[in-house]
């Protein structure tokens, strides 16, 4: 009797890492074969509109093993989208999301596993140190620490979304229709029991990073939006507070002109400062509310992931997560074919009047109408 190998698949998103994209296949793929040897593999490299030799690359890597496979986005989908999607298209009975840079070391695949087959359906790595720069280190234990103490759930600290997943908590994941994911708090909320191991993050291997301020600033927001109330609440107790400290000055100044009313003269330095710090709080708060009516916006839309320009070694349709379209100009029609459905509930319309206007099938159409409804 065919005793059939269980799967390990591994996303590994990809960001102008011509560089780190052949040795981080190798050490995955050596791992494997040497530390879990009784599993197949399927190494899952999504490329984001890399602008260096990294699409080159990774052609070469996926011709010398049929096991690694590739997707290449249309353009740059983001630090969150990108490997969300990739991981909603794996056909393993686990799946280990992992950087390209080495930052997240592969020698600790055998622990998950293990730990997997101990029963754990999540099984996720905890920076315990960092040998990145010591201040951004600090800085994203502050951010974890202030996140977690205002999110309605559990957040977990120095959490980057490296770890194994169960294939039925990947199921979660594509039964989400998240267009806007934040894998730290799905886990958070929706992961079962889960396995927590430490590690020492170490350096990138080569190559520089590519985030920045602006483009952390907006994966805090993104967390910051999605699992808490904060900001809104701190807009509100803080008009609150200084609506009412703003009364006392008020009584206070009048008591004085009252009883010293020749000798006492504020001038106008004092509505000045209060006028221009009571401007910067209120254009602070109408900041933190646009975060959140950005976040409602993104939502709403409800636009794909990510759209894809090519993949390579996907030859089974069944090795697919969901059926696409050989072509991208074919993709690109159904995704108009979506909107033009959602258009039409919106304006008042039925399953019948997508079907033949849209030409989706019956049983799409009774889907989107049904996600439609559930907003």
């Amino acid at each position: 009797m065919v005793v059939l190998k269980k799967k390990i698949s591994v996303i590994i998103p990809c960001y102008n890492e011509e560089e780190n994209a052949r040795p981080i296949c190798e050490a995955v793929r050596n791992v494997i074969r040497e530390k879990c040897p009784a599993y197949d593999y399927e190494i899952l490299l999504i490329d984001n509109k890399s602008r260096d030799r990294t699409r080159e690359v990774i052609r070469g890597i996926c011709a010398e093993d049929p096991n690694i496979k590739a997707i290449f986005n249309v353009k740059n989908f983001g630090q969150f989208n990108s490997p969300y999607y990739a991981m909603l298209q794996t056909t393993g009975d686990c799946t280990i999301g992992m950087c390209a840079d080495f930052q997240d070391p592969p020698e600790m695949i055998p622990q998950f596993v293990k730990e997997w087959e101990n029963g754990y359906k999540v099984v996720i790595g905890i920076k315990s140190r960092s040998k990145e720069n010591p201040l951004k280190y600090f800085l994203r234990g502050i951010y974890y620490r202030m996140i977690k103490k205002m999110s309605r759930c559990d957040q977990i600290e120095q959490f980057t979304g490296f770890g194994l997943y169960d294939k039925s908590f990947v199921q979660t994941l594509r039964d989400l229709h998240d267009p806007q994911p934040y894998i730290r708090g799905i886990v958070a909320e929706l992961g079962p029991e889960r396995k927590e191991i430490e590690y020492v993050q170490p350096k990138r291997r080569a190559g520089k990073t590519h985030n920045n301020f602006f483009s952390l600033y907006d994966a805090a927001m993104v967390g910051f939006t999605s699992y808490t109330k904060a900001g809104l609440r701190l807009a509100t107790f803080g008009g609150f507070l200084i609506s009412g400290f703003s009364l006392l000055i008020g009584l206070f100044y009048m008591i004085l002109k009252l009883i010293l009313w020749n000798e006492f003269s504020a001038g106008s330095a004092p509505a000045t400062v209060g006028l221009f710090f009571l401007g910067g709080i209120q254009l602070a708060f109408l900041g933190f509310l646009g975060e959140y009516v950005m976040a409602i916006n993104a939502r709403v839309m409800n636009r794909p992931l990510v759209v894809e320009e090519e993949r390579i070694n996907f030859t089974d349709p069944a090795d697919s997560a969901k059926e696409y379209a050989g072509s991208t100009a074919e993709r690109m029609r159904y995704i108009a074919k979506i909107y033009e459905a959602r258009r039409i509930i919106r304006n008042g319309g039925s399953a019948e009047d997508i079907v033949s206007a849209a030409g989706l099938s019956p049983e799409e159409a009774r889907k989107i109408c049904d996600e439609e409804h559930s907003f």
